[in-house]
């Protein structure tokens, strides 16, 4: 799974308040599933720093059905650029629990199955992960720290841990939120032994169900291993 949402609200006024159904009226009206989803178009689909394009742009979609528990399933695909072994497009399924644990604390824990149904040649590239963030609001910034494992399969030739943390800031009054990115991969998928780091600065506007980002993104990977410093454009349309 590769797509975050970060949403918030807004206080009710007093006199909507006092018209307004009992919370437990309002609990009975929330449906017991929801579908969510959205398009995205992107100049670059980066994974942990690394194109997946060949530094071109990307489509991206994403579907999800979520209960009211707080379970979820979905899908998740992009186009690719990296040469018939892959194929043209990535797949992925993931299920998985979010909730709150704390008073402004919420919990995500999923496992994510990642495959290239076109890729050419021997052997299916295909694997699992699993994944867990962690997010508090402090009310000025929500930070989420998460994590995301993979153990040795036959895709991947070892196991492989990424560790990250992440900020978010909305600027009250305005739709626009920035954001930070910084993590660690270590293992299998990384290119480079002892592992190595990603991060990313930007900011998102959010306009109704459209959101406009742009950012930077970086690597301390050698230059010319689809990994060096750009910025990245990118349009989000919701449903």
């Amino acid at each position: 799974m590769r797509l975050a949402v970060l949403s918030g609200f807004a206080p009710i006024a007093m006199l909507f308040s006092a018209i307004a159904p009992s919370q437990a009226q309002a609990q009975e009206e929330v449906p017991a599933i929801t579908v969510s989803g959205g398009i995205t178009l992107i100049s670059d689909y980066r994974f942990r720093g690394i194109s997946l394009t060949g530094k071109d742009p990307a489509v991206q979609g994403t579907i999800n059905l979520s209960h009211k528990s707080g379970a979820y399933l979905g899908t998740w695909s992009s186009s690719l650029g990296m040469g018939d072994r892959y194929g043209p497009t990535e797949v992925d399924f993931y299920g998985g629990w979010a909730g709150s644990v704390a008073k402004r604390t919420s919990l995500d824990v999923a496992l994510a199955y990642y495959s290239y149904p076109g890729g050419e040649g021997s052997g299916k590239i295909e694997y699992f992960e699993t994944t867990a963030k962690l997010t508090h609001d402090f009310g000025l910034l929500r930070a989420t720290l998460g994590s995301g494992y993979s153990w040795d399969q036959a895709a991947l030739g070892g196991d492989h841990l990424y560790l990250y943390g992440e900020t978010a800031v909305p600027v009250p009054g305005t739709p626009i939120t920035f954001k930070a990115h910084g993590g660690r991969s270590k293992g299998a998928i990384s290119p480079k032994s002892g592992g190595y780091y990603d991060w990313q600065l930007g900011a998102d506007v959010a306009l109704g169900k459209l959101t406009f980002g742009l950012s930077y993104i970086d690597t301390d990977l050698s230059r010319g291993a689809q990994a060096d410093g750009a910025a990245l454009l990118s349009l989000s349309a919701a449903f």
